[in-house]
């Protein structure tokens, strides 16, 4: 057998089962790890499983009448899609309406309580020293707060403890501290004997373990206004936590409301802001594998941060609980309430305790996100149905099965026996599609919406259109004369440029239209960036290698009419053969 001419190879037309083999095993594989990562069917968007749908609307903050603009508004976007994204969600559609509203949109299969208390809370985040707290509406609420080691907790986790990572000094006090402490002597002027040395009505609330608040005649107006608030406050009453320290400024104490690690409400008086949240650079859960302490928080605070939380700490640990923890407030909601040992002054901070994943990765979230330019107020939550979607699924299964019907018939009629190549290279690109894009809802959150089974839709044309060209190109060369084997292997260079060149310009539309677009529309361009490059590995992997293997089969290389290679159907030219040159005339004389 002779050697294959310099500058080509032969391996591509002599070992065709191997790219058959790998991409049949590439199936295979993928497959299975759809069916091991337990999610055997793409994940549905909102539009067609259904879903929440917040409506949040900005507020103005006190003495900042121009606060909403479309800066502040398109920030307040960018970070609630962050803060939708930390907790792997995907296609939650989170848009402006209006001048003053933002349309949060969240689909079934996420926790859309999390992200609710997470996306819908939207006051900014702060960091307050605790003054008092009690167990709200229980008979015996007037017991002091744990001390360090009890495991009373604030919201969504136990009782923390704060541990410096690295050093720095502390600044002065600052003037919203000295309030702070003004208001809490205020507080603790007359006080009431705690639960721990005698018994006290639900009114009376723990200051400390020696004191509950109670005003007196030398109280400010401010104190006597902010114990009578305490005192009334009821966490237990949704109404009421909605309105605790509604009003309040960042410079004020506040009243506000949070849960326990036993599930009940827990109702505090906070000094003064001493940190906010813009003063957090970052934070993230971390599980602790040299204490073997379990998960924590980890802060990093910028550098102007770094200065207030060391100061706010500083003072913290000279006193008793309560007065020794500081809450993270958002929303007047009290997410967590640890207790500080000593100065922080190292610029970073840890909150350890009794954290689950879950729960320390929550917290984690609400530090990183916290911080928004405006108040939202959340307006109204619907669930979303997916009747309307389901039907509009259905239309558009309907449409695209007719429109595979066609390209199937057209293939069968037009290039008759090489349809057998190409339908099954249609089916292992949707096979490939469909296996894909399971996979992809479980570990990046994709999620599949009406426009993304357009894009699929859409992806059949292109899909056929390049099996199309190769054919065309195998044609073209029999109608030159040659044989088939030696056709297939002139035409795919030529179809293999045309190929790459019409999926690039496919692939690079869809990642225009992805880069520039937001939401729905973001699948569609997904979806059909996806199939192109799935065209092309269909292609190099499977259709071609078919092609060569089936060339070699007597059907297809005779030619027959049922083939789609008929020479005589496609008009070609006499194959080229050499002829004997005819003899000289023998002279008769030389005879």
């Amino acid at each position: 057998m002779a050697a294959p001419k310099k500058g080509r190879s032969a391996s591509a037309q002599s070992r065709p089962g191997r790219s058959l083999a790998f991409i049949l095993i590439a199936i295979a594989a993928l497959t299975g790890g759809m069916f091991l990562s337990g999610h055997p069917t793409p994940r549905l968007g909102i539009d067609l499983a259904g879903g929440t749908s917040i409506t949040l609307t900005a507020k103005n903050e006190p003495g900042q009448p121009n606060a909403i603009n479309q800066t502040n508004m398109n920030t307040a976007v960018d970070i609630m899609n962050r803060r939708v994204n930390g907790l792997g969600v995907s296609e939650a559609e989170v848009q402006t309406q209006g001048s003053d509203n933002i349309i949060v949109n969240i689909p079934k299969g996420t926790n859309s309580k999390e992200a609710r208390d997470q996306v819908g809370t939207t006051a900014k985040l702060y960091f307050r020293p605790v003054l008092a707290t009690e167990v709200s509406g229980s008979a015996a609420s007037a017991s002091p707060s744990p001390s360090a080691s009890s495991s009373s907790s604030s919201k969504a986790t136990d009782k923390a403890t704060q541990k410096a990572t690295s050093s720095s000094s502390a600044s002065p006090t600052s003037s919203a501290t000295s309030q702070g402490r003004a208001v809490t002597d205020a507080l603790k002027a007359d006080s009431t004997p705690s639960a721990s040395s005698s018994a006290s009505s639900s009114a009376s609330p723990s200051a400390s373990s020696s004191a509950s608040p109670s005003p007196n005649a030398s109280a400010s107006a401010a104190a006597t206004k902010l114990q009578a608030q305490y005192t009334a406050l009821n966490c237990a009453d949704k109404a009421q936590r909605a309105k605790a320290g509604e009003g309040s400024k960042a410079t004020d104490p506040t009243v506000a409301c949070g849960k326990n690690s036993s599930g009940q409400w827990q109702k505090y008086v906070l000094g003064p802001a001493e940190v906010s949240g813009t003063d957090i650079k970052s934070a993230s859960a971390v599980f602790d594998t040299q204490s073997a302490a379990g998960w924590k928080v980890t802060m990093e605070f910028t550098s102007g941060g770094s200065k207030k939380f060391a100061d706010i700490t500083g003072k913290l640990a000279k006193n008793q609980s309560p007065q020794n923890q500081f809450a993270i407030v958002l929303d007047g909601d009290v997410v967590s309430d640890p207790f500080v040992q000593q100065a922080l002054t190292g610029g970073s901070a840890e909150i350890s305790g009794s954290f689950d994943q879950t729960e320390a990765q929550s917290l984690a979230n609400m530090l990183k996100y916290g911080a928004l330019p405006l108040t939202f107020k959340e307006s109204s939550v619907t669930t979303v149905t997916a009747a309307l979607g389901g039907e509009q699924l259905h239309a558009g299964l309907i449409a695209g099965a007719i429109g595979l019907g066609l390209v199937v018939i057209y293939l069968v009629v037009y290039y008759r026996g090489l349809s057998i190549i190409a339908i099954p290279s249609l089916l292992v690109s949707g096979a490939l599609t469909y296996v894909i894009m399971a996979l992809l809802g479980p570990t990046i959150g994709f999620a599949l919406n009406l426009p993304a089974v357009c894009g699929a839709i859409v992806a059949i044309g292109i899909t056929a259109d390049s099996f199309i060209v190769f054919f065309e190109r195998i044609r073209d060369e029999i109608r030159e004369g040659r044989s088939l084997r030696p056709a297939v292997e002139r035409a795919w260079p030529r179809a293999r440029r045309t190929i790459l060149v019409s999926d690039f310009v496919s692939f690079l539309a869809a990642a225009v239209l992805f880069i520039v677009t937001v939401g729905k529309v973001q699948g569609f361009a997904f979806t059909l960036g996806l199939t192109t490059v799935l065209d092309v590995v269909v292609v190099f992997f499977f259709t071609k290698p078919l092609m060569t293997l089936l060339a070699r089969r007597k059907f297809y290389a005779s030619g027959s009419k049922w083939s789609g290679l008929d020479p005589k159907a496609l008009g070609a030219k006499p194959p080229l053969r050499r002829t004997r040159r005819p003899s000289a005339p023998v002279d008769p004389k030389e005879a």
